[in-house]
């Protein structure tokens, strides 16, 4: 990365942690993604039970390996071989865990968290539960509005989450969102969090990298 735009993105992440920290959230700008996984690994101790809201941006910096090194009792809802009622008891935990680890579909210059599910077990944990919620963002997914965070999931963020699940979708063949009636249909839940919920202890990360999606 050249120096141009390391300065480029430290002052548009800087200027959305303020505006999480004006809306309640914990928050901080880290330069790279290593400096977040210490941020992260931070909060992780021996025997904390730790949820994931199967994020692309987490699963790229091997939070889950690390925080299980730690100690740490990890809930791990898409881990190979699980019964459906096995998957469906882990996301319930999720919900009272010590630690919720995730990232967003688009963190807003107004400081707003923006994302889309089709289960919500993600967003339920973000709104409320977890003993600890921690999200990781790229700099990529830091856009000016809501209205940019709803155009983003459905050119970028909707198709690839849909390739990644191989989803038979419309989207993934035509590379947009076309809200779709489908049954397989991953994008149900639309939750937008303006301000920290009321009794959560919740930190925001901003990554000046590209992560995730």
């Amino acid at each position: 990365m050249s120096e141009f735009h390391a300065k480029l993105y430290e002052a548009r992440g800087q200027k959305v942690v303020a505006a999480l920290k004006k809306n309640g959230f914990d928050a901080l700008y880290v330069p790279s993604a290593a400096f977040a996984v210490d941020k992260v690994l931070g909060f992780v101790y021996p025997s904390a039970k730790v949820g994931f809201g199967g994020s692309a941006t987490i699963k790229s910096m091997n939070i889950q390996e690390r925080a299980a090194s730690k100690g740490a009792i990890i809930l791990d809802h898409n881990k190979p071989g699980l019964s459906p009622e096995e998957k469906m008891e882990i996301m319930r935990a999720q919900l009272t865990c010590d630690v919720f680890i995730s990232s967003a579909n688009a963190v807003t210059m107004e400081g707003y968290l923006f994302n889309v599910d089709g289960n919500g077990n993600r967003v339920a944990a973000l709104s409320f539960g977890p003993k600890k919620n921690v999200v990781v963002a790229g700099i990529n997914k830091v856009v000016r509005n809501l209205d940019e965070a709803y155009e983003r999931m459905k050119a970028y963020a909707a198709p690839l989450n849909n390739i990644r699940l191989q989803k038979p979708n419309p989207c993934v063949s035509s590379g947009y969102c076309a809200d779709c009636a489908f049954p397989t249909r991953i994008c149900r839940i639309y939750h937008i969090l303006r301000r920290k919920p009321s009794l959560s202890d919740f930190t925001v990360i901003i990554v000046g990298e590209e992560l995730g999606f």
